[in-house]
């Protein structure tokens, strides 16, 4: 009898669960705190309530994570530089840092446009070396021609022995400073992504376990271990991927929407006949447009942990997660007296760190390249959970806000706060942790509102729901404006949106939102048996997935009226091929397009005869039966073999795409 390992680390908790090979069914699951920011102890944990002697016979382990989307939406990434080729147009409101754009690039064919200007790439490099982690680089066109990403990643690596990530390396489509963007978030998730994933590996090798190990990717497909280590950009929604699959698998529906409450953010999906709705632009998070290939979904940085805040009489809840009060109380046996000594800070500065619920508390993160004010503060918040008044109880003003901010994005401080989770607690309908402690904050929160501390909570549960109904509506209404959304959900009208599908619940205590949800829209809500570890179900259902894209594209001399082709080119992910005949181009990219597609199978230890391989080949005409001014190949491989016998359909698409002059 054999068996597979679904794992998932989230914000909050690591999820496993023991599936079962032959029929599928799932036979232990077990849950554990996310350890932060070193994961080893939470990994092991989880893994240690499933059946040690059904563990030995695990063939198959696959693993998905929140941790890159988390990363950037609590804008928590290592810091990165980005160089980028050519004349951009960078949006006004690019929060994009150490950034650089040089001379060069090249036209729509992958001819040169401008020369290099290395000198200026040099001065950058010597400049940023010792104060980033890696670098990205976006070429104009280099999805037609990489060459001169090329030749700056090896003067990155010649001058500094940095990681260097290249646009041309991650997409294929058009839109080169999307492509930027989508290799500087790569740039700053590898150390996240090499962190994590050496973990797992450490944690199944000292089992004395062999298997396969891979990774959910956001579309659903799984990538070995070597793929997912160099591209953290393509896990970035791998949390979300699994609890989509997860919830199609556990509730036995293949056309459902998905709401996935985790302990940072809430995520919206769709499955549809049991295919993921997959972006056509890319994927979007915390306000980045990328190139990433990902499930379409609403996602909003509000979950369990969100920090809830008052200002005013209004209540807030995150972006930021924090510890509840609840298990701060059990995580520090000095927290309750610390809570106790009932700080009020003055209503009128009231603002994010500034709370009568808010901690602070160091890890063991060790700081680095810390500036004077950071390490000042730092120098003064303990092992021990303290407020801001504690931390400056000698001091005529408080820290500046960047400088706090700072330290928790470098994690090296957590902080600790009033979260829905600790409304729940005082509710009584989740239970987990110390209610005593949710209890006291509710009561600190609910004066600065003007309410009981019943119903403060009451309060902060209908805002959860209300988001999570508003965040649902928006997504499968698409094109709707959202303030038009929100005034339904939050007036007093004779009507009320109604969903057809059926809408899954994910995550922990999702079930006492159900009753709330069911009052703000007419549904069909599902909370399945195992809802609380979905994802990790799902991070197993994927199947083994490549996609290779490849132009073939003819030139033709310059006068209008002599349409002879000047040759054809072979644009691929890893340069492009010059041909003078068109049918030697064309089967070109076909062999070509199938032996890289192999290639990477052959990487996760898959063998020909495992994997096939579809090809969708697509004409652009300039006028009816002419030449093809392009012909657009996109080969995907699927491996046949299921995790277990009982998958879910192969993933199928239709490539869509539309030639433009411009990147």
């Amino acid at each position: 009898m054999a068996y597979s390992l679904g794992i998932d680390a989230g914000g909050t908790y690591t999820d496993s669960i023991l599936i079962r090979n032959s029929d599928g069914k799932v036979i232990g699951s077990n849950k554990a705190l996310t350890t932060y920011p070193d994961l080893l102890a939470g990994i092991t944990e989880s893994i240690d309530g499933l059946d040690k002697e059904k563990l030995k016979l695990v063939t198959m382990v696959s693993v998905s994570t929140t941790l890159a989307t988390n990363t950037i939406l609590e804008k928590t990434g290592y810091p990165v530089a980005l160089i980028l080729v050519g004349d951009y147009e960078i949006p006004a409101d690019s929060e994009i840092e150490n950034c650089i754009m040089v001379q060069g690039g090249h036209d729509s064919y992958g001819n040169e446009i401008a020369n290099l200007d290395l000198p200026a790439v040099e001065s950058f490099i010597l400049r940023l070396k010792d104060r980033v982690s890696a670098f990205a680089v976006s070429s104009y066109f280099s999805i037609r021609n990489p060459e001169h990403e090329l030749r700056i990643k090896a003067l990155i690596q010649e001058l500094s022995g940095l990681p260097v990530i290249c646009g041309h390396e991650l997409a294929q489509s058009l839109g080169a400073y999307e492509r930027g963007v989508t290799a500087y978030l790569n740039a700053q998730l590898l150390p996240v992504a090499e962190s994590f994933l050496k973990t797992v590996v450490s944690e199944i090798e000292r089992r004395g376990l062999e298997p396969r190990i891979a990774m959910l990717r956001c579309d659903g497909s799984v990538v070995s271990m070597h793929e997912a280590m160099r591209k953290p950009i393509e896990s970035v929604f791998s949390g979300p991927a699994a609890s989509l699959l997860g919830a199609s698998y556990l509730s036995g529906h293949e056309t459902c929407a998905v709401i996935d409450v985790g302990g940072t953010s809430t995520d919206v999906s769709l499955i549809r006949k049991g295919l993921p709705y997959l972006s056509e632009t890319g994927a979007v998070l915390g306000g980045w447009q990328t190139k990433v290939r990902a499930l379409k979904m609403e996602t909003s940085a509000m979950g369990g942990d969100s920090h809830i805040w008052v200002q005013g009489s209004r209540i807030n809840i995150g972006p930021r997660r924090v510890i509840p009060l609840c298990r701060a109380a059990v995580l520090y046996p000095s927290f309750m007296d610390t809570l106790k000594k009932r700080w009020v800070p003055d209503k009128l500065k009231l603002n994010e760190h500034i709370q009568a619920t808010k901690f602070f508390v160091r890890t063991t993160q060790k700081p680095v390249n810390l500036s004077r004010e950071e390490e000042e503060l730092l120098a003064l918040i303990k092992n021990e959970p303290l407020s801001l008044k504690d931390i400056y109880w000698d001091k005529p003003i408080l820290p500046p806000r960047k400088v706090m901010d700072s330290l928790v994005q470098k994690r090296l401080v957590q902080a600790i706060g009033f979260t829905p989770t600790d409304a729940l607690h005082v509710l009584g309908e989740y239970t987990e942790w110390d209610s005593k402690a949710s209890i006291l904050g509710a009561t600190l929160l609910a004066n600065f509102t003007g309410t009981g501390r019943h119903e403060f909570c009451v309060n902060v549960k209908q805002l959860f729901a209300r988001n999570m109904a508003k965040d649902l509506i928006s997504f499968l209404m698409e094109g709707v404006d959202r303030n038009e959304i929100e005034k339904v959900l939050e007036g007093n009208f004779f009507s009320r949106f109604k969903v057809d599908i059926p809408v899954v619940l994910l995550g922990g205590p999702v079930r006492a939102y159900v009753e709330d949800l069911k009052k703000l829209i007419e549904a069909e809500v599902i909370v399945p048996e195992y809802s609380d570890v979905g994802n990790a179900v799902g991070a197993l259902v994927g199947k083994g997935i490549k996609r290779v894209e490849i132009t073939v594209r003819t030139t033709y001399s310059e006068s209008r009226y002599d349409l002879r082709t000047k040759g054809v080119f072979v644009y691929t992910p890893v340069g492009r091929r010059h041909f003078v005949m068109r049918n030697e181009a064309i089967e070109f990219a076909e062999e070509f397009g199938r032996k890289l597609v192999l290639d990477y199978m052959a990487e996760s230890g898959l063998s020909p005869d495992q994997v096939t391989v579809n090809v969708e080949k697509r004409d652009i005409m300039v006028h009816t039966g002419d030449i093809p001014l392009e012909t657009r190949f996109v080969f995907e491989g699927i491996s046949n073999s299921d995790v277990y016998e009982k998958a879910v359909s192969e993933h199928k698409k239709i490539y869509k795409s539309v030639c433009k002059p411009l990147d």
